[in-house]
């Protein structure tokens, strides 16, 4: 082989074909997403199915912003860390790589915050963590149709469908289908001509992080933002007519703001997160990348603040996209601890990882020798209260760092556990 076909770069979403899930169960009757609605009859008993861990069982009516109202008026910023809960944090680290960034925040109620950070402002890249970035501008753009009315936003989302096309191409990742007449379920790798509810897409493009739902829910963004009020009634000949029309230098400016400006809003600075191409070679065919894709702990837990304070837009907002995160079924990586197992966790992983060519190493999924990344976001809700942020990032070559991430998990829920 070639030493250029040797050469590999892959983007690893943050699930593997088995079927991962997100939004609470029952919330079929809230959003029209399908694939709930299989949830909720498995749940039911009607139908057969793997019922998701103690921690994932919440409804809808009990996940909660946690910062809301003058308790996180404080963390605009965020605070100086914890002298000794920096020393605790710190003590975890000595025997593993180098190469681990980490931010934590304990916001349990009744305790005073307590922050610790490690190399958090090191850049790596996002991965699928960047997705966060989408939903956010996303719901940005749906505020700026309907800024008097979260109503009306929901049922655009509820009822606007929309086809994939080239922009969802391609995915080596499945996506579920759920049949409403036939009970039916069917998993597969997205098509040109898949249609979904704008609600379905941005649940495919976080609960099994597909990369081409990414790209189609990018692309109505931006598609928002230029339309505005003409938005719901827009058709695909016209959106697409638009994209062939505009100049790619252009689109390339639109599609940055439409993801990075909320993040300026929110204090989250370029060097600390950004976000610069689409997730899909379609999508990329349509809008160059512009500007690059970073991610710091900093900024990763800058973003999470915000969503618990409900300021990512409005707290109508907020709340939706962290039910969206809200982990339901099978957890991986950092999430996967069994130490979480009755927790709530609200959770995002991503995964890049580049081999080359070297005398001895043969190139695995998650252990690239030039880059590996790995990185999860996650907001951890205990039953009795205790209530902490962490978003870690790490590259560590060679190596597949799921297992550490699984063990920092454990290691930091203990320590956060403590009280202070």
């Amino acid at each position: 082989m070639s030493k250029e076909g040797w050469i590999v770069l892959v983007l690893i979403l943050v699930v593997p074909i088995t079927l991962s899930r997100s939004y609470p169960i029952d919330g079929y009757a809230h959003t029209n997403i399908r694939r709930l609605k299989y949830l909720e009859l498995v749940q039911a008993g009607e139908i057969k199915g793997k019922a998701p861990v103690p921690g994932a069982t919440k409804s809808i009516d009990d996940i909660h912003l946690q910062l809301d109202g003058e308790h996180g008026a404080v963390l605009s910023a965020l605070p100086a860390p914890d002298p000794a809960f920096q020393k605790a944090i710190n003590g975890l680290f000595p025997n593993l790589n180098e190469n681990y960034s980490i931010s934590v925040l304990d916001i349990t109620p009744g305790r005073p915050f307590r922050l610790a950070q490690r190399r958090e402002l090191v850049g790596y890249q996002p991965g699928s963590v960047g997705k966060l970035a989408v939903v956010a501008g996303f719901f940005t753009e749906l505020a700026r149709i309907y800024p008097d009315s979260w109503e009306k936003r929901q049922d655009l989302l509820c009822t606007r469908m929309v086809r994939g096309g080239q922009w969802a191409m391609t995915d080596s990742h499945t996506v579920l289908f759920f049949d409403l007449e036939e009970l039916r379920l069917v998993k597969r790798t997205l098509k040109p001509a898949d249609e979904f509810l704008l609600y379905e897409w941005l649940d495919h493009m976080l609960s099994v992080s597909n990369n081409g739902a990414a790209s189609v829910c990018w692309r109505e963004a931006i598609l928002m933002r230029v339309f505005g009020a003409g938005y719901p009634t827009l058709s695909e000949e016209a959106a697409e007519a638009w994209f062939r029309e505009t100049p790619k230098s252009e689109l390339a400016d639109i599609a940055n703001a439409v993801v990075n400006e909320p993040l300026r809003r929110l204090g989250i600075s370029e060097d600390e997160w950004r976000l610069g191409q689409l997730f899909t070679r379609g999508g990329t065919s349509y809008i160059p990348p512009k500007g690059g894709s970073i991610g710091t702990p900093n900024g990763l837990m800058k973003f999470l603040v915000a969503l618990e304070r409900g300021v990512i837009v409005d707290a109508s907002s907020s709340l939706e996209i962290k039910r969206l995160l809200y982990m339901t079924d099978r957890r991986i990586r950092y999430a996967n601890a069994p130490a979480l197992r009755k927790a709530a966790v609200y959770f995002k992983s991503g995964s890049l990882y580049k081999c080359a060519p070297e005398e001895g190493y043969v190139c695995e999924k998650y252990k690239g020798n030039v880059d590996n990344f790995m990185n999860s976001v996650a907001i951890v809700e205990h039953p009795d209260g205790v209530t902490y942020l962490v978003a870690l990032m790490s590259n560590v070559r060679k190596k597949n760092s799921n297992l550490d991430h699984m063990a920092l998990a454990a290691s930091i829920d203990k320590l956060v556990r403590k009280a202070p």
